[in-house]
């Protein structure tokens, strides 16, 4: 993995170059990515705390690149690499082993995981959607009950993939889980290895440059997700300062990338060289926005606990309550 500054850059206005490789990672363990520096970064000033966050590669970081761009960071007084990941699963992997100290990751994905770590930590939400997550159907696909097989990311993609099935009355048993990486999916599809699949942006719409049909968004069937700012609680035990201002940093990008979606489709296209019409209408389809956990939240992350454990994904079902940090949003407001 390359960890790489861009040329003069501002305190946290780094990005690392895109993980594929488990091997790579190893890389950033031999870096020391499971402590928190002062100033111990490229073009890193001193006395000023550096981490790395994980992050994914399309438009729903977009917070995370403006914050980059606009040199939020440095201005909350932090000093930050976004190391991006292929998938948020990879991510959170990164996390569990100490090779980055945050992470952005959906809910559904991360309650999957919880199993491999009773130290994950999950700090805030910074955005929801029922719409950024389409279901696409093969070129000679006509409707959902052709379906025979479906392509799928462990995690949310499955989630909701099983979730559409069971909307249409069809049993998810009765359909093949094909599990492939995002960026392979659409070809998948268009070669008729597969018949559909529920994926989030730029997916949806590669498929449809692919000639395959987008039937419907997660919403029209009652489906939606979060993401979450998670770290450990290890690493927050001694830098409840250090994460309360990557809380307040998020606060405002994601204010910024509701309020100025040219900004966000500027940051997104330079850091993830994501076409910034798709981050133009991903800030039409996504709720940006940092806040705490309701009680809501909590059924919904109950009843995704125990679609893992009744599908025999997890042994035991996940303990969301001792993830998710209710009330920790306001009680490590900067500066509280």
């Amino acid at each position: 993995m390359q960890n790489t500054s861009r040329p003069n850059a501002r305190p946290g206005q780094r990005i690392a170059g895109t993980v594929f490789l488990a091997a790579a990672l190893t890389t950033v363990t031999a870096c020391g990515a499971g402590t928190t520096d002062a100033g111990s970064g490229s073009g890193g000033k001193a006395g000023v705390p550096h981490i790395r966050i994980a992050v994914g590669i399309d438009a729903a970081y977009a917070p995370f690149f403006v914050a980059d761009a606009e040199g939020l960071w440095a201005k909350h007084g932090v000093d930050v690499d976004l190391v991006q990941f292929a998938k948020g699963g990879e991510g959170v992997d990164a996390l569990n082993a100490g090779q980055v100290q945050m992470a952005g990751n959906s809910d559904a994905t991360t309650i999957g995981l919880l199993g491999e770590s009773q130290d994950l930590r999950s700090l805030l939400v910074y955005e929801d959607s029922g719409k950024y997550l389409k279901v696409v159907l093969g070129p000679d696909v006509k409707s959902a009950a052709k379906i025979r097989k479906m392509a799928v990311v462990p995690g949310l993609s499955q989630l909701a993939a099983t979730r559409f099935l069971e909307s249409k009355g069809i049993k998810p048993d009765s359909v093949e889980f094909v599990t492939a990486d995002p960026a392979e999916i659409p070809a998948l599809t268009k070669k008729g290895d597969v018949d559909a699949y529920v994926l989030w942006e730029p997916w949806p719409a590669k498929g449809v440059e692919l000639g395959e049909r987008i039937l419907e968004t997660t919403g029209d069937y009652g489906f939606s997700y979060q993401h979450w700012l998670l770290s450990t609680s290890t690493w927050l035990k001694d830098n409840r300062d250090v994460a309360a201002k990557v809380a307040a940093t998020l606060t405002e990008a994601a204010e910024k990338t509701e309020s100025d979606p040219q900004v966000a489709a500027q940051s997104t296209k330079k850091a993830a060289k994501i076409p910034t019409d798709q981050t133009l209408t991903a800030v039409k389809e996504i709720n940006f926005g940092v806040r705490d956990f309701t009680a809501k939240d909590l059924e919904g992350y109950d009843s995704t606990a125990q679609f893992y454990l009744d599908t025999g994904k997890v042994k035991a079902r996940p303990d969301v309550s001792r993830t998710v940090q209710r009330g920790w949003l306001s009680d490590n407001a900067e500066g509280s």
